[in-house]
């Protein structure tokens, strides 16, 4: 039987609970656990929840809820569950986009990993050590409160977990510049499927290279990573310009995909299209921002733009120098003057509301006449808060292999698409309704996009493209079927490397990668 399998629930969370209180870890400092019979358990569950989709009366709950604080509460959290077959699922951040770190389709418990959120940055090595429990904002806020030339380029979002956000990849705004989070972890710290604690040199080269974006709560649990922090000026630069439709926000689109990837290393520029009402008569309309981060001053970035992509209209006014970590507050949603400890909060800026998520990469320009297929349902009246982001490629992207690390969108990748919906009203009706939206609008795109396979981002989980048996039985081939999705010619190797650390699948979600045989 698959390590995980419950045959009496009741008994396995009762047994389970014991194994963990009369763990030798428990003797040196006391396993905190929450489970249903607990006060305080509804708000634990629900705080990393950032999708109210998966917060309803009706989603599967855990049966306990650990949050280890060491990493012999995590051993001790392992060996429990191999004893007592209750499944596993790790949670950081809680930003994963189909809930897959805290909902299961059978009884199982949370490792969460909210209180290892350490982190220390070393100014002089350029490096810094990140607990998995801890978020992008925290990690931003120890770079800059102790260097002004110092930074990572993680993504724009401060509540997001570094343990998901890294295992998948992670990107932000200087992807062009110095490729992804990824790229740059020079070790880790990760419990095994025995409960043993590796480094990078005991856990060997394959196994390092999987876990730095082949997905999480697949390999083993990652307690710790190591980074290069890397070097930026004292100032640079952002602006964000708006068009709608009326302003020609089409034809500037379509000039975009011309020169958004070939653009110098330094300049990132996306679109995020939306809707606004007009000023005339409050009727909607589509709205382009065009939001951009300059690794420079903008007395060199207003040539260039002048130059290469006049069409924007991009005015010295439009143009804000600050200090790079002024520039994560800015991305964020936050005025450029608050105070940084802002960024250790892990309650969002905006609300939580229901959304649904996909993605694409795009390697052609699409028409005019596709882009205003886009527009067309971005307008419709009863989809509430629809939303698409392109960000470009090109640059340090194009010029690391596909096989660097599991992360394989490289070059010949014009930009990414995130497609995203957002909702509040409840119900069934409201739910199917936008994401029938979504499954439409991504089925107007295939045409458009990458094909054959139709690509995506492994960490916009999106359980449309495929996804495992939620019991954990599903083999090799039905996986491929998502898993060339999300990582081309580099499935095979991850499968190779699941196999070898944890060949009875004992950490799985319905999108980890499986081992070569199938076990029950």
């Amino acid at each position: 039987m698959l390590a995980g399998a419950a045959a009496s629930p009741a008994a396995n969370h009762e047994n389970f609970l014991h194994c963990l209180s009369t763990s030798p870890a428990a003797n040196v400092s006391k396993i905190v656990f929450y489970t249903p019979a607990n006060p305080s358990y509804p708000s634990v569950l629900q705080f990393s929840i950032h999708n109210l989709r998966f917060n309803t009366s009706a989603a599967p709950k855990p049966i306990v809820i650990v949050t280890p604080q060491t990493t012999s509460h995590i051993q001790a959290a392992i060996s429990c569950s191999h004893k007592h077959r209750l499944h596993l699922r790790v949670r950081g951040g809680g930003h994963d986009y189909e809930g897959l770190s805290y909902v299961a389709s059978r009884p199982f418990f949370i490792l969460d990993l909210i209180n290892l959120s350490s982190v220390k940055v070393d100014v002089a090595a350029r490096t810094a050590w990140i607990q998995a429990g801890a978020t992008i904002g925290e990690l931003y806020y120890q770079i800059g409160t102790q260097t002004t030339t110092l930074a990572f380029p993680a993504g724009v979002c401060p509540t997001v977990g570094v343990g998901g956000h890294f295992s998948g990849g992670g990107y932000g705004l200087s992807l062009r510049k110095f490729g992804l989070a990824a790229d740059h972890i020079v070790d880790a710290h990760l419990v095994d499927v025995k409960g043993k604690v590796h480094n990078r040199a005991s856990m060997g080269e394959d196994l390092f290279w999987a876990i730095r974006g082949g997905g999480g709560n697949t390999f083993g649990v990652v307690t710790a990573w190591k980074v290069n922090l890397l070097p930026v000026p004292e100032n640079v630069t952002v602006f964000t310009v708006t068009k709608t439709i009326q302003q020609n926000a089409t034809g500037i689109i379509n000039r975009w995909q011309q020169v958004a990837d070939r653009f110098p290393d330094d300049l990132f520029i996306r679109v995020i299209l939306d809707r606004t009402e007009t000023t005339t008569n409050s009727t909607a309309t589509g709205r382009a921002s065009f939001n951009s981060l300059y690794l420079g001053q903008a007395q060199s970035l207003l040539p260039l733009l002048q130059r290469d992509f006049p069409e924007l209209g991009v005015e010295r006014e439009d143009l804000i120098e600050l200090t790079w970590i002024r520039s994560i507050l800015y991305f964020a949603g936050y005025p450029t003057d608050s105070p940084l400890e802002v960024l250790r909060s892990r309650v969002p800026l905006t609300r939580k509301r229901n959304f649904k998520a996909k993605s694409d990469y795009v390697t052609e320009p699409m028409s005019e006449r596709a882009l205003e297929g886009i527009w067309r349902r971005i307008l419709r009246p009863d989809i509430e808060d629809p939303e698409l982001i392109f960000s470009p490629y090109g640059g340090r992207m194009s010029e690391i292999p596909e096989s660097s690390i599991p992360f394989p969108h490289r070059a010949g990748t014009r930009y990414k698409i995130q497609h995203l919906v957002y909702w509040e009203r409840e119900g069934r009706e409201a739910t199917d309704r936008h994401v029938d939206w979504i499954r439409e609008l991504y089925g107007y795109l295939a045409p458009h996009v990458s094909k054959n396979p139709r690509l995506a981002y492994v960490n916009y989980r999106d359980l449309d493209v495929g996804s495992n048996n939620g019991a954990g039985f599903t083999s090799n081939e039905e996986a491929r079927v998502w898993g060339v999705k999300y990582f081309k010619g580099n499935y095979e190797r991850l499968v190779r490397v699941k196999t070898a650390v944890d060949p009875r699948n004992f950490f799985r979600n319905e999108q980890s990668v499986p081992p070569l045989t199938a076990w029950k």
